[in-house]
């Protein structure tokens, strides 16, 4: 008889996120589920690690599965996961399901729910980050009431499916954009858009008159049908697959070429 899988579930929108309960029972029949998350929202800290703190860690209630509240990044609660409660690795992570979009190279830089994605996959575990398109009313609302259906059943499709046969060759990470209002999952392979923010700074004055920012952003369109944002908007389930090794894909000669100044100028 084969060993039961392991499968782990975080996220970045915190253990009360309502994508969270989506993943978890949607995925509790492909093994043994343990879900382990930030304790609160943690959107936008990418791979951060708490390095000069304590972190907490205290039991959860997500509808009776196993769970656990991590004071901390979706980092920290994978590699809690794994080393200190698990004590070993997953067969299986799975992040999401993330409300709002994770799309282009700036989200993968920046998204929390990649983050928990890229580290697990640091650390060998096979994993998949799973995103639902929303209204920007509804993004970094812990409670939102969207409708997870499609995207639980894609995350449920493509776990089983990862599971069975692994990822595909030099893949570490499945990045996945549901389109919200979708009826069925009709999947694309995409690539990363560029980047997908026009970024806004707003000014603002404190009752002493001294000025404060916030950081706004809007999203950019795509007319490049392979990339992930062309894909989303069109109504297509995005897969876009990700590798660790972030090194430029570039001719070796034309670097050496480019460094070739500096050698010269040191003379």
């Amino acid at each position: 008889m084969s060993q039961e899988k392991t499968i782990l579930i975080t996220n970045d929108d915190g253990i009360g996120s309502l994508g969270l309960v989506a993943a978890a029972n949607v995925l509790s029949d492909l093994g043994r589920l343990i879900v382990v998350a930030p304790s609160f929202q943690k959107s936008g800290v990418g791979r951060s690690l708490s390095l000069f703190e304590p972190i907490r860690v205290s039991s959860a209630n997500v509808e009776g599965h196993e769970a656990y509240a991590v004071a901390g990044t979706p980092t920290d609660a994978v590699l809690i996961a794994e080393y200190a409660i698990l004590k070993r690795k997953p067969d299986l992570l799975v992040a999401g399901i993330n409300v709002g979009e994770n799309l282009s190279t700036e989200s993968v830089m920046t998204s929390g729910t990649l983050g928990a994605a890229l580290t697990g996959a640091s650390q060998d575990i096979p994993a998949i980050a799973i995103s639902l398109q929303a209204h920007r009313a509804h993004v970094f609302e812990t409670r939102s009431e969207v409708d997870f259906g499609l995207a639980a059943d894609v995350g449920r499709t493509l776990a089983a499916h990862t599971l069975a046969r692994g990822l595909p060759a030099k893949v570490d990470v499945l990045n996945v954009n549901v389109p919200m209002g979708a009826a069925v999952a009709r999947y694309k392979t995409t690539r990363l858009q560029r980047n997908v923010f026009d970024i806004r700074i707003i000014e603002r004055l404190d009752p002493r008159g001294n000025a404060y920012f916030w950081i706004g952003s809007d999203f950019k369109n795509s007319q490049q049908p392979d990339t992930d944002v062309y894909a989303l908007n069109n109504g297509f389930v995005s897969v876009t697959p990700l590798t660790l090794d972030n090194t430029a894909a570039t001719d070796k000669r034309s670097l050496q070429e480019w460094l070739k100044v500096l050698d010269s100028g040191s003379r």
